[in-house]
């Protein structure tokens, strides 16, 4: 058999195929030649015939069947066939074949090798694609490995080493003895992978991470010696000593600092040095002070460290780079909550930002922007972001007039500021803005009482310009239906009064009726507005009844049916008009936390007090209780409120279950008891409970591993037995917290679930916390209850996940 091309020739051949198809021709021709090769046993060019099939996985074709000509070259004597055939085994092997573990013999052989350069192999190998079995088969020779006097090897066992832990981290242990002299060795590709050994080590267990902090005092001096020391040509890069090694020093410091105060301390003084002599005019400069800046941020620095840390990144803003730009303004609005006030510095350069040309950056400065809002900047801030919203990109639209609602909403200095500021963004972004922003302007504009004229007329105005801005247009409709006497009046004292008539306010509700731009709903806001006007115009009465007629043969059926009773209000109950049409009185939000609240200051001198009356004890109820009924779609919903019932165990989320007894899931309506009297509504509750006794159903114990346990507790609605309700309480008996907890249930189709919000996302260990959540189930054919469980969490560093199945409900649960 004529010997085969080598590797140089056959790149040369595959660069001259001109297209994808004669390129494929030329890789078959040469696979079914080194098929043939291995068939024969050819020992001669096996080394050739595995590089070039290497070449063309490269390629991205198929090279599997080249997998046991590796482990043979592996077992060859010669080094350029174990070289070959070692990095065959890394791009062609993984742990998921078995085919790999054919060669921890000839690694472990290896390992033991009179050469470092076969030594070397077998580390990378191991350290590259070796799976638990490989590593805990191997571990004692890694750690062996790891103890020599040869530079080459032990930083090369180092990796390895990391490897193998991240692997099997019960094994981490067996590496600590070797670790205590790794920082003392002189080469920098040794101390390089032993800080990254450390770092995976401290990551991994806190009691090595406990261990490790007494080398807080050597890593400094390390750090120390880099910054100071002269010009190294093999460590230099753009004038700056091994920067790879400092950034993975601090990297390391930043993990031994978080949450110590006198590991903080002691490197306080060396961050401050990195901070202020690295050279920024490279970028190499500039990943050694990022680093910085993180490390400074997450350790219990000095505040004028942390001061000189965002200065750090306020200079990052003025780089000419995009990427620093866009990691500066990230780092920021991570650490603006806890320094608001040095970030604050800075404010001017973020806006700039607003007016880059890179998208991730604008977003960035958005809502970096957002986040300095405070009492203080409201009226320049906004003034930067609505100039903002004028000229963004339509998908950062919706995201900022959110922001702004909030803002204006939290900082507001004035009312009349207020009101302008959100029909500013309702004429500029209306139809980008959130559901809630109608009804939230609606009450702005109810309370306040004095803006009533002024408000009225500049809505007007609006919508004499546009009439596309579907948000704006129902604010207007119902502002004209409920102060259409004040706007025609042509009393304003805010500004120049405009002179209408009656006439020409039902022309352009008329034409929202109309246009083909109006939505179902704006067109049912116009007519109401139309309606309400029968008691405030004198002169156009009899023009709103033939309007409102009109429209009770709409094909829009929620317009037909407003028509058909605005009809009736005419025709049968004329008497009841001027009263049911009145204006709205001030409509009061229902308060969460008692009277008075701190308001969120963003950095401002003095704290604000937002002062609010108190509600009624008869409206407070009601008003969440609607609150809550919008949320969850109030039509099959009985809406009971609450009197001093007898008191009852407390429950997790009690007025929540109490308001959700009722809930018909099954889509059918409840029927509405008639009452005599509103006076009488609070007779009808009776004292019976809206939950039977939760001692009647036994709890179950539904999860119980790796020292999680869950427990299920059980209620049945009296109002409702269909429905039960699932308190679930998960603890932790472990010595380390679970956080990102999410338990998550599924039940059969016959069933339906509602999951409610837990109390948390942490679960603290030793069982000195725990986790609540309620689960409401409706069973409508009395089954047995069946439920799958997941259950997500990362515990020690690792992500954890587990199905399980709950069959074991009790009888009194489901019947």
């Amino acid at each position: 058999m004529p010997a085969p091309i080598r590797l140089r020739e056959l790149i040369r051949t595959i660069r001259t195929a001109r297209t994808q198809a004669e390129e494929r021709e030329m890789i078959q021709k040469e696979c079914a030649a080194i098929r043939s090769s291995f068939r024969e046993e050819d020992n001669t060019y096996r080394c050739r015939n595995v590089a070039k099939l290497l070449y063309m996985h490269m390629l991205g074709y198929p090279a599997h069947f080249g997998q046991l000509e590796c482990l043979k070259l592996i077992a060859s004597q010669k080094f350029t066939d174990k070289r070959i055939g070692y990095l065959g085994a890394m791009l062609l092997l993984d742990e998921r074949q078995d085919v790999h573990l054919l060669m921890t013999n000839c690694i472990k052989n290896d390992l033991n090798h009179s050469t470092q350069y076969v030594q070397g192999l077998a580390l990378c190998t191991l350290g590259c694609m070796g799976s638990s079995e490989m590593c805990r088969d191997l571990a004692g020779e890694v750690e062996k490995l790891l103890k020599t006097s040869n530079s080459y090897l032990r930083k090369k066992a180092a990796l390895c080493a990391v490897h193998v832990i991240r692997k099997v981290p019960e094994l981490m242990e067996m590496f600590l003895p070797a670790t205590k002299n790794l920082l003392n060795e002189k080469n920098h590709g040794v101390l390089h992978t032993s800080v990254v050994l450390l770092t995976e080590m401290c990551e991994r267990s806190p009691d090595m991470l406990t261990h490790f902090r007494k080398l807080v005092p050597q890593l400094v001096r390390i750090l120390k010696n880099l910054i100071m020391s002269g010009y190294s040509p093999e460590h230099d890069v753009s004038g700056i000593s091994d920067p790879f090694l400092q950034v993975r020093i601090l990297r390391l410091l930043r993990i031994l600092g978080r949450n110590d105060d006198d590991s903080s301390e002691a490197m306080n003084d060396i961050l401050a040095q990195v901070a202020t002599n690295t050279e920024t005019s490279k970028n190499v400069g500039n990943a050694i002070l990022y680093e910085t800046v993180l490390t400074i941020m997450d350790i219990k620095s000095e505040s004028g460290l942390r001061v000189l840390a965002i200065n750090i990144l306020g200079r990052f803003l003025l780089n000419n780079d995009k990427n620093i730009r866009y990691v500066a303004l990230t780092s920021l609005l991570k650490t603006v909550q806890t320094d608001h006030n040095a970030v604050q510095r800075h404010r001017s350069t973020i806006v700039d930002c607003l007016k880059d040309l890179d998208v991730s950056i604008k977003r960035r400065a958005m809502e970096l922007s957002f986040a300095l809002v405070n009492g203080n900047n409201i009226r320049g801030m906004m003034k930067e972001l609505l100039y903002f919203l004028d000229s963004c990109e339509p998908e950062f639209k919706a995201d900022c007039a959110s922001g702004i609602f909030l803002a204006a909403e939290k900082y507001a200095p004035s009312k009349r500021w207020h009101i302008d500021t959100i029909m500013r963004v309702l004429t500029t972004a209306g139809s980008y803005v959130r559901d809630d922003a109608v009804p939230n302007l609606i009450q702005l504009i109810t309370n306040s009482s004095e803006m009533h004229e002024y408000t009225v007329q500049k809505l007007y105005k609006a919508i004499l310009d546009d009439i596309s801005q579907q948000p704006l247009v129902q604010v207007c409709s119902w502002c004209v239906g409920e102060y259409g006497d004040l706007l025609i009046s042509g009393q304003c004292e805010e500004e120049e009064p405009i002179q209408v008539t009656e006439d020409e306010v039902l022309d352009i509700l008329e034409s929202i009726l109309i246009s083909n731009m109006s939505t179902s709903v704006t067109r049912g806001f116009a007519l109401t507005a139309i309606m309400k006007n029968s008691t405030r115009f004198n002169n156009t009465v009899n023009r709103i009844k033939k309007v409102v007629s009109i429209y009770g043969s709409s094909i829009d059926v929620e317009l037909q049916q407003r028509a058909v009773e605005y009809n009736a209000l005419f025709k049968k109950y004329d008497h009841m008009r001027s009263a049911l049409l009145e204006r709205m009185p001030i409509m009061e939000k229902a308060l969460t936390n008692g009277p008075t609240d701190l308001a969120q200051t963003n950095g401002e001198t003095e704290p604000t007090i937002i002062d609010s009356k108190p509600v009624p004890s008869s409206q407070q109820p009601s008003s969440q209780a609607n609150d809550l009924l919008d949320l969850l779609g109030g039509n099959d919903i009985q809406l009971v409120i609450p009197t001093a019932l007898p008191p009852k165990p407390a429950s997790v989320g009690g007025e929540l279950l109490d308001l959700l007894g009722d809930l018909n899931l099954s889509g059918t309506s409840a029927p509405v008891p008639q009452m005599p009297a509103p006076q009488l509504l609070l007779d009808g509750l009776s004292a019976q409970p809206l939950f039977n006794d939760i001692s009647a159903i036994p709890p179950i114990t539904a999860y119980n591993k790796n020292g999680l346990k869950i427990d299920f507790s059980f209620e049945r609605s009296s109002t409702n037995t269909s429905i039960t309700v699932i308190t679930t309480q998960a603890s932790n008996s472990t010595d380390s917290e679970m956080t990102d907890f999410v338990f998550q249930a599924a039940v059969p189709k016959t069933f339906q679930l509602q999951l409610l919000s837990p109390s948390s996302n942490v679960l603290p260990a030793f069982n000195s916390g725990s986790i609540t959540q309620v689960i409401k189930v409706l069973n409508p054919q009395k089954q047995q209850l069946r439920m799958r469980i997941k259950l997500t969490y990362n515990h020690k560093g690792s992500a954890m996940q587990d199905l399980a199945e709950v069959s074991n409900f009790p009888p009194q649960s489901w019947q």
